[in-house]
């Protein structure tokens, strides 16, 4: 897959911020479009995708609980 996205969840990180799950959800859809970035025509459909994928990828890191692990807040922008 793309290896460039790194692991957004406890132990592997300390603190997620917003950032970072924007950084990886363009990663993903970079890889997945493969577009590095858009022609005019498609860039919303790009940054909505980038979007959506940020907000999954919130929710999931939300609701994980990682045996073990501190609870901590959501991602911070």
């Amino acid at each position: 897959m793309c290896r460039s996205i790194k692991t957004l969840r406890e132990p592997y990180v300390p603190e997620v911020t917003r950032a970072d799950v924007e950084a990886a959800a363009l990663q993903y859809v970079r890889k997945i479009s493969g577009f590095r970035a858009p022609a005019a025509h498609n860039a919303a459909a790009f940054d909505a995708a980038v979007a959506a994928v940020a907000e999954a990828t919130a929710t999931l890191l939300d609701q994980l609980v990682v045996r073990g692990a501190s609870q901590h807040p959501p991602a911070q922008g």
